[in-house]
């Protein structure tokens, strides 16, 4: 299997640790797409993901999957050792609950932020710096409401590290490209945060 993804972005850094959690960087072959140059937007790209979006995952039949919470769901159940994604109903369920949160609210809001703010990517789209601004003030917010839920919550599902975790841990670390980061107050996204960094997954 081959991973076509661009290191630093966070979606294939959500793919690449999640792999990492599970012991599995070693069954998948990892390709680099140049975002800035415009691989992803080619002729030869849109032919595995239409959308034109990495992580993109080429399976040994030869077929393609994209999004990458599709990728980690496929790994989850085809290897279902070390779990990520919750065993019972309702674990799940709150894994699921929290890793939505942590996508719609931080995760695509630093995504636009970054987008619209940075104009890096201006010569396929058109970044509205108003829009861009607006995202990147809303993000103290949920920084705030994390700090809440975690002075009762040791990871951000429940007393086990879960995908909601690591969509939120690289999401953090990104938001550094737009010079957002929780205020030293919030004690308690400072213990989660310094918590994970000390995985292994985390320096992949």
């Amino acid at each position: 299997m081959k991973i076509y993804e661009e290191k630093i972005a966070p979606n294939a850094r959500r793919v690449r640790m999640f792999l990492a959690e599970k012991g599995l960087l070693d069954k998948v072959e990892f390709e680099q797409v140049d975002l800035k140059a415009g691989d992803n937007i080619s002729a030869g790209f849109r032919q595995k993901n239409p959308i034109a979006k990495i992580p993109v995952l080429e399976m040994d039949d030869g077929s393609f999957l994209s999004e990458s919470i599709a990728i980690c769901r496929y790994f989850e159940v085809k290897y279902p050792k070390h779990p990520l994604m919750g065993t019972s109903p309702e674990q799940q369920a709150i894994i699921e609950m929290w890793q939505r949160r942590c996508e719609i609210y931080f995760m695509n809001i630093v995504g636009m932020g970054f987008q619209h703010t940075s104009g890096y990517f201006s010569d396929r789209m058109k970044p509205v710096k108003e829009w861009g601004e607006v995202c990147v003030k809303s993000i103290p917010k949920f920084f705030q409401l994390l700090d809440a839920h975690l002075a009762e919550s040791k990871y951000i599902a429940g007393d086990e590290f879960s995908v909601a975790d690591i969509t939120a841990y690289v999401t953090m670390d990104f938001a550094k490209v737009i010079r957002t980061r929780p205020s030293e107050d919030l004690v308690n996204l400072k213990r989660w945060y310094d918590l994970v960094s000390t995985r292994e997954s985390a320096r992949v």
